[in-house]
């Protein structure tokens, strides 16, 4: 939906980012030393180079540049803000740690404040001109709808909402267009689209229903005399009621996909997996090196048993794997069936209670984490029995073993943790589930992870 001059805008945007990171770079240290401070020759040499790519990153993350970053100015300001946080923490992290005589707060302070009000003026001159193109030199596409279908009322209301095209609104509705007897009346057709074209549209998008098809033959034939392009939309008159993605198998055969899933993106879940591997790595690495000796003792010492509970989970694609816990039970109370934990539950072991309540339980799953049984965040794995009794009686239970299971999620975060005493509660879980793998984003899982934080500080009522 972009004109060439939207187009250009886009290149221009990090061209421009990056011009003003290296003059605000330089310009803020030679006024760090104006106000009286001493730095280092290696910040004003050898760092800018450190700084460029950190932003390169920075922007890469978020996606900045990106079609989809850089479609919409809201994503643009989103993108922007995300990406100087994250470069600060960097690029401040790599000064501290590597560089400690060239770290200076005055230089920090002045060059972050000057390049977000840089920022916010680039983007303010930016969407101006976008503003000065499409409306005083008239660069908006010009484009139409035929038909009068509710996917071709939805498509006319979507396109009068997108700044750069000019809606030149429908050209007839099914009725006129369409004849029961010879199917499309290419008289009409043709009057319709000399119309447009004397508007100055160029595109004409037509909402197809699967028993219309036979007519686009004729409506193509029609467009190609009047020199206007045709895109057609399927039209499924509520056939299928949720939403659903196209695309090509092998560039020939269309495929229509009735859920949306980000992590089946390949590049999508590189950036999960890459996350986890970092993250359990310096967990296990800085945290459970030293926590699990001090949490085994403990437990030996209350009861007889292992320190590990093992147990055969169903991960994605409901393959099986064993997740590891803390014990938290006695051993002897266990008769080898399943039963949930609940409230007061004579099982649980006095140290077995504390770790539940402060989910320290869990931590042993980094391991599954970091062999790539589990993630960080995602549907929580049930016990294969309760798997069992709920597929039967829950739509789209089995749906949540669409990604890797996860220490934590967005269920367990809302609330949908622990006991499920009826089938409303487990329902709850999987819509919530549902709704994480449908909406799966980087920042998504980084927001669940400092939630879980939060929750286990101040405590979960369902955490027993």
């Amino acid at each position: 939906m972009q004109t060439r001059y939207i187009y250009l805008l886009r290149y221009i945007l990090p061209v421009t980012d990056v011009l003003m990171l290296n003059v605000i770079y330089f310009a803020s240290y030679f006024l760090a030393v104006s106000f009286g401070r001493t730095l280092s020759n290696e910040l004003n040499s050898h760092h800018i180079v450190i700084c460029n790519l950190i932003w390169i990153v920075s922007t890469a993350v978020f996606g900045l540049y990106t079609t989809y970053g850089s479609r919409k100015i809201e994503r643009i300001y989103r993108g922007t803000w995300r990406s100087v946080a994250f470069h600060f923490v960097l690029f401040s992290a790599y000064l501290i740690f590597f560089n400690q005589d060239a770290f200076s707060r005055a230089f920090l302070v002045v060059f972050y404040i000057v390049l977000s009000f840089a920022f916010i003026l680039n983007r303010f001159v930016g969407t101006s001109i976008q503003y000065i193109v499409l409306n005083k030199f008239k660069a908006a596409k010009k484009v139409a709808v035929l038909g009068s279908n509710v996917t071709a009322e939805r498509l006319s209301v979507y396109l009068q909402g997108q700044r750069s095209l000019e809606f030149y609104g429908s050209l007839g509705d099914d009725e006129t267009i369409y004849d029961s007897k010879e199917g499309v009346t290419a008289q009409i057709i043709a009057g319709k689209l000399a119309e447009a074209v004397d508007y100055g549209v160029k595109e004409v998008y037509v909402a197809v229903a699967p028993q219309r098809m036979a007519d686009v033959k004729t409506l193509v034939a029609e467009a190609d005399k009047a020199c206007v392009r045709l895109k057609f939309i399927p039209d499924f008159g509520g056939t299928l009621n949720t939403p659903f993605t196209i695309g090509y198998m092998g560039g020939e055969f269309p495929i229509i996909t009735l859920r949306n899933e980000p992590l089946e993106e390949m590049s999508n879940r590189f950036k999960k997996r890459a996350f986890d591997l970092v993250f359990s790595s310096l967990f296990i690495l800085f945290v459970f090196s030293w926590l699990y000796p001090i949490i085994a003792l403990l437990i030996k010492l209350e009861s007889k048993g292992p320190v590990l509970f093992k147990q055969n989970r169903a991960g994605r694609n409901n393959e099986i794997f064993k997740v590891l816990k803390f014990r938290t039970m006695t051993v002897a109370e266990d008769d080898g069936e399943f039963k949930q934990a609940t409230k007061n539950d004579s099982r649980i072991t006095k140290i077995g209670a504390f770790l539940r309540r402060t989910s320290l339980d869990e931590i042993p799953q980094f391991i599954n984490v970091f062999y790539g049984d589990m993630s960080v965040v995602g549907p929580r794995p049930h016990p294969l029995l309760l798997n069992d009794q709920y597929q039967e009686i829950i739509k789209k239970y089995m749906v949540r073993h669409f990604a890797k299971p996860g220490i934590t999620g967005w269920a367990q975060v809302n609330g949908y943790r622990g006991e499920t005493k009826d089938k409303l509660d487990m329902e709850n879980r999987v819509k919530a589930d549902i709704y994480y793998i449908e909406n799966w984003a980087g920042m998504f899982d980084v927001r669940i992870v400092f939630m879980t934080v939060i929750n286990m500080v101040r405590g979960e009522e369902n955490a027993y």
